[in-house]
């Protein structure tokens, strides 16, 4: 059985929480694309951490967490977490490297930050981690493959090559320092002995896991808006955040996804650029933001406070088609209950046109929120454990926002631990 965790927005929606949660049940965990651009915040009984490489099942002694080949790996960052959780007594969880994943070189992060400053005002708002050169290089042809890092001819002449094309840019456009062959190569060499005793063919491992039965959550970055194809083009991501992607990013056949779990948050959030239409700003937007998540809205990789809004039904009914949701979850609905009543964003008026289709991004960009009042709750729902007991309000809100989105809200987050989830009966099932 192969489910796929995955965000309806623009990340940040708490798929960590939820990964965390349902991997008590599973075997195997599956990161499937994306790179150490973006965190997953998990609470449980070891402390609160930040993930970034690493799936976010690690934590429990009976799961196998498994770096697909879909993934941008930055080895040294996922030794440093493999470290990080270890150090505060983590056991050490068991970790497969796809031999077919590719590699964030050491000079990914140097272009990023390159073409950034060379931008100015007009950047993409990356967290310069290498990102959208990683991908450029990859499907260029000239990225590298963990397997390569075993055949030292291969990598010779392969970086003799390649170091060619990247002097001429760093000489020519960004007048800064040239790559040595010989200390990338040495560099290399150090990667190849850090994920050596971990590497193999996943794809492989999970068909045989599938025949076995066994439980396989597939854990994608980010959310829906920040796709390449489908979200917010060009403040996007440079990968596929979608729920269809998994099968590629993992390897497995597309018929073997059962069920996709899309997490979307009770209000929005977005960190970097980008069209954001049910934004809110000053004293509303730093009250939330102080309140939300567990000790802030801060970036899990970047710690930039992230921009907030109130839901928006129209990006969450489009997140939610696109990756195909056959749950959602709905996260972070305790921190609401400050407000007397809450804005929910239930359509775009674009133009003088009102509209419930999530439109194309310069479209977007004119787009007016029209909002909607719900009364509030007031109270502190946090350890409340079934649906019936949360206050009347707070259940007109999850059933308002279900009818908008159209998809069943199957999960309710109460509170940032593991256990402080209330599942439902949704009429939509």
């Amino acid at each position: 059985m192969v489910k796929a965790v995955v965000g309806a927005n623009w990340g940040d929606e708490g798929k960590g929480k939820i990964t965390d949660m349902l991997a008590e049940k599973a075997d195997i965990i599956v990161r499937y694309q994306g790179g150490a651009n973006a965190g997953h915040t998990i609470v449980n009984d070891y402390g609160k951490f930040a993930l970034h490489t690493l799936p976010s099942g690690v934590f429990y002694n009976h799961t196998t967490s498994v770096i697909g080949n879909g993934v941008a790996l930055n080895i040294p960052i996922l030794f440093d977490e493999i470290k990080s959780i270890t150090d505060r007594n983590v056991p050490m969880p068991k970790i497969l490297v796809s031999d077919r994943a590719q590699i964030v070189m050491p000079y990914h992060i140097l272009f990023d930050q390159y073409e950034e400053e060379r931008l100015g005002g007009k950047s993409f708002g990356s967290t310069k981690s290498g990102i959208a050169p990683f991908y450029s290089d990859k499907y260029a042809k000239i990225g590298f493959q963990v397997n390569e890092l075993f055949d030292d001819e291969l990598l010779k002449e392969k970086i003799d090559r390649v170091v060619v094309q990247k002097n001429i840019i760093l000489e020519h456009l960004y007048h800064k320092p040239l790559i040595d062959k010989e200390e990338l190569l040495n560099t290399l060499h150090e990667y190849r002995d850090m994920v050596a005793p971990y590497v193999c063919d996943t794809a492989t491992f999970l068909e045989n896991a599938i025949k076995e039965g066994k439980t396989i959550l597939l854990e994608g970055q980010l959310g829906t808006l920040k796709d390449t194809d489908h979200g917010i083009y060009p403040m996007v991501t440079s990968s596929s955040t979608l729920a269809a992607y998994g099968a590629i990013g993992a390897g497995i056949a597309p018929y073997e996804i059962k069920e996709v779990i899309t997490v979307c948050k009770a209000y929005s959030s977005a960190v970097g650029a980008g069209a954001f239409v049910s934004e809110i700003f000053g004293d509303e937007a730093d009250e939330l933001r102080r309140r939300g998540g567990d000790g802030g809205e801060f970036g899990a990789t970047t710690g930039r406070p992230r921009r907030m809004g109130w839901f928006d039904c129209v990006a969450s009914k489009y997140g939610c088609r696109l990756q195909g949701a056959t749950d959602v979850a709905f996260t972070v609905l305790d921190v609401l209950g400050y407000l007397d009543e809450i804005p929910v964003c239930v359509a775009y008026d674009v133009d003088g046109e009102i509209t419930t289709d999530f439109p194309v991004t310069h479209k977007l960009e004119k787009a007016k929120p029209i909002i909607e009042k719900l009364p509030g709750w007031k109270c502190d729902i946090r350890g409340i454990k079934k649906y019936e007991d949360l206050p009347e309000n707070c259940r007109k809100y999850v059933e308002f926002v279900e009818e908008k989105i159209g998809y069943p809200i199957t999960m309710v987050s109460n509170g940032p631990g593991r256990d402080d989830i209330i599942y439902r009966e949704s009429k939509l099932k």
